[in-house]
């Protein structure tokens, strides 16, 4: 499993690149710069918003907070309450609103600038490619893919968004922070010496889960499982997916890029007779390209200590990564610190008004396959080379048929049974 394999594209995304690399791609193409003409130096960005949870919600205001001429326009979800409960949260009354599995196409058909991606992360892929082949500036939140073959389509869909001139941004704000942009770089100049080792946390408490009771009753199990998306890793990813990436993008920044092998273990213990197939907690070793070993924890305990952060060290210091260096060149970052997920959008803004349009979204991909590498080598008890994972993984675990119906309940994974695909 540690040699490099062959990278061809699974079926579907060679349907999808195929879709996106013919008329759609030209027609796109002209979509893409009418919007860098309309807005490049304008003080108007139409929003529209796929995903009207609370993230969803949250990173529309965030983009209202960020930056004059902002206008939520349009939202769409899956259930018609969401949409409701965002209009009313966002104070945007006027906005139009849709709801189902094709609300995402009616909100991209909309005369928007940008889009704000926030549903759960199984179909991050599929409205990524919806958007760029529309034109559309994107801000979409992390994760970004559930399973190689999902990553795979993010950098290919990336690469395309490059082409045509359109910005993405994700929800990795860390990369937007100004204390961590100056340690990071700090680290980067030789500060603390080369990297050696290090150590990444998300142990927390837990999720919330939601009952098929009240007006969830008349739901079909796929709508519900959307609906308690966490708890699924088609959907979410697993905790080490979902919520961990954003250490282990901090640590791949740290060190210049992704681990070159992964080395993991969990299991599920706290989460009882709760329906769903993710574990509650990973701890997984990752060697860098330099020999560096970096631990990587992440757990939901309820009742327990948590930590969550990021600490490398190197050959003459060490640093959280956040704030300070500690060792022979000791700094404290003191300066003004703005809401990292406010200036995300306020950098994206910029970027499409200046008509310099940043583009993060292979950055995000490496950091999600990151966690994913971690996630698979935990699940089957296997060591795994990241070679391997970006070009020869199939594993593809979201659902080829999208709507109303049958639930996906997969197994939840066994070591030294699941098999490595």
């Amino acid at each position: 499993m540690n040699t490099p394999g062959s990278s061809p594209f699974s079926r579907r995304d060679f349907v999808k690149l195929s879709a996106v690399g013919t008329g759609a791609a030209v027609a796109a193409g002209l979509g893409a710069n009418r919007v860098m003409a309309a807005t490049a130096g304008s003080d108007r960005i139409r929003v529209g918003v796929v995903g009207c949870g609370g993230r969803g919600t949250g990173a529309a205001q965030n983009c209202l907070d960020s930056s004059p001429g902002v206008e939520i326009v349009v939202v769409g979800d899956l259930f018609e309450r969401q949409v409701n409960a965002a209009k009313t949260k966002l104070k945007i009354p006027q906005a139009q609103g849709y709801w189902g599995f094709d609300a995402f196409k009616k909100v991209l058909a909309s005369d928007i600038d940008l889009v704000i991606l926030a549903t759960p992360p199984g179909f991050r892929p599929m409205h990524f490619e919806a958007a760029i082949a529309a034109g559309k500036n994107v801000f979409m939140e992390k994760p970004v893919a559930v399973d190689p073959v999902g990553v795979r389509s993010i950098i290919a869909t990336a690469q395309l968004a490059k082409q045509k001139k359109l910005a993405v941004v994700a929800g990795t704000q860390r990369r937007h922070q100004p204390s961590y942009i100056d340690i990071i770089k700090r680290i980067h100049g030789g500060q603390i010496g080369e990297l050696v080792g290090g150590q990444c946390y998300w142990n927390g408490e837990g999720i919330w889960f939601r009952e098929k009771t009240g007006w969830l009753e008349g739901m079909s199990d796929f709508e519900w499982q959307c609906w308690n998306w966490y708890h699924w890793d088609w959907l979410s990813g697993d905790q080490i997916v979902e919520q961990h990436i954003h250490n282990l993008d901090v640590i791949n920044w740290a060190f210049g890029g992704p681990p070159v092998k992964f080395y993991g273990m969990g299991g599920r213990q706290n989460r009882g007779a709760l329906p769903g197939n993710i574990w509650d907690h990973f701890a997984v070793e990752m060697e860098y390209a330099n020999g560096a070993r970096v631990t990587s924890m992440c757990r939901h305990t309820p009742k327990s200590a948590q930590r969550i952060g990021e600490r490398v060290v190197g050959t003459r210091g060490t640093s959280d990564c956040t704030t300070s260096i500690k060792g022979e060149k000791a700094y404290k970052f003191e300066g003004p610190n703005p809401n990292p997920m406010v200036q995300e959008h306020t950098d994206l803004i910029a970027s499409i008004r200046k008509g310099e349009p940043l583009n993060e979204g292979e950055q995000v991909a490496m950091s999600t396959l990151t966690a994913i590498g971690g996630r698979m080598s935990a699940y089957t008890g296997r060591e795994i080379s990241w070679n391997w994972l970006l070009n020869a993984s199939k594993l593809d675990i979201f659902p080829k048929t999208i709507g109303p119906g049958p639930g996906v309940f997969p197994a939840v994974p066994v070591p030294g049974k699941t098999e490595l695909i």
